[in-house]
């Protein structure tokens, strides 16, 4: 083989030197454009993620079975000022299950939370909720005057963070009293049954023993702190020889309406309830506010407050439609004949 010129050599090492270059070139290119990637992969991936959606804390004294109607509405509430569940809105419930004791660490857990706002219930869930809530919006139901319990300055004008709806059912236990009165005019001996710690327990008592002074009837009253109370309440009035008996107005009692119901039904007692639910399930006859529109509107305020409303801003809610339901296959039952005038009156006959 012929040795290679010193002119081939020169050319040879010229090109080497070119091919070297031109590979470190490309080398630095490519960790570039790795090192690149590694930045971006995870900015892009964040960029993907899906903001959170805002938070509603539900706070419930009562047990969840048997508030899927209730929380039905406030969802068709919300779904009119345009939030749906799942989709632009998310919900945190804390049923109380009938404890009120359990609520201030309910409440206290949802504004660990931190949920955009909360709804109360009612009055002990709203005073639960109030107690931890800070600057947190609280939209409550209670059949309390909310003025004397510190959640609002005003009905118009509610001032800090709370604002809702006030129910009248604690007011018009003296209607009930009539109706039961017009169902069964033969009932003389009324029991009267309260929750002794509702702070409306004492106004409900004396508005219904001027009213059944003013008709000639009389009244017994009888209190029940825990569903255990139940059977001793009913023997109780069977003791005294009670005609007819008045639920008054505390959501632990609508959370054990089905045992009322029961043991009403045991003892043969004619019942006045204040929710249209409890005439649904078999009690006798119901007069009160509407819970489902309630909700409603509740679910319409907390998607006001969502959109940047101002509890402080937003009237407290007073209804004044009440709705009468009789059941007309529990007064069979009984042995009743409910009169005409009141079936033309009721807003509802169950048959």
């Amino acid at each position: 083989m012929r040795p290679l010129g010193p002119r081939l050599k020169k050319r040879l090492r010229s090109e080497l030197r070119s091919s070297r270059a031109e590979l470190e070139m490309k080398r630095r290119e490519f960790i570039t454009l790795v090192g690149g990637a590694a930045v971006s992969w995870p900015l892009a991936a964040h960029a993907q993620q899906p903001a959170k959606l805002p938070t509603i804390g539900l706070l419930y004294s009562e047990a969840q079975s048997g508030s899927a109607p209730f929380v039905a509405a406030f969802r068709r509430g919300l779904k009119e000022e345009g939030y749906v569940e799942g989709q632009n809105v998310a919900i945190e419930y804390r049923w109380g299950e009938g404890h009120s004791d359990r609520l201030p660490a309910l409440a206290a857990d949802l504004i660990n939370q931190k949920v955009a706002v909360i709804y109360a219930g009612n009055n002990n869930a709203a005073l639960a909720a109030k107690a931890v809530a800070g600057m947190t919006p609280i939209v409550f139901m209670t059949a309390d005057d909310p003025i004397e319990d510190g959640l609002v300055v005003s009905f118009n004008h509610p001032g800090g963070n709370a604002t809702g709806i006030r129910i009248f059912n604690a007011e018009i236990v003296a209607k009930r009293l009539q109706l039961l009165h017009d169902l069964a005019p033969a009932a003389i001996v009324i029991g009267f049954l309260v929750k002794p710690t509702t702070t409306t327990a004492a106004i409900q008592v004396k508005k219904v023993q001027a009213a059944a002074e003013a008709i000639g009837l009389q009244i017994r009253v009888v209190t029940a702190s825990d569903e255990h109370d139940f059977d001793t309440v009913f023997e109780t009035l069977a003791e005294q020889k009670a005609d007819a008996l008045l639920v008054g107005t505390d959501s632990f009692f609508s959370s054990r309406r089905e045992q009322l119901i029961q043991l009403a039904a045991r003892y043969r007692l004619p019942t006045v309830y204040d929710w249209r639910e409890s005439a649904v399930s078999g009690g006798l006859i119901s007069y009160g506010t509407s819970l489902t529109d309630a909700n409603r509107n509740i679910g319409i305020y907390v998607g006001r407050i969502l959109k940047g409303e101002k509890p402080s801003e937003l009237p407290v809610v007073q209804p004044t439609k009440f709705e009468l339901v009789i059941n007309l296959r529990t007064a069979k039952a009984l042995g009743f004949t409910v009169p005409a005038t009141l079936l033309v009156e009721a807003d509802e006959v169950i048959e």
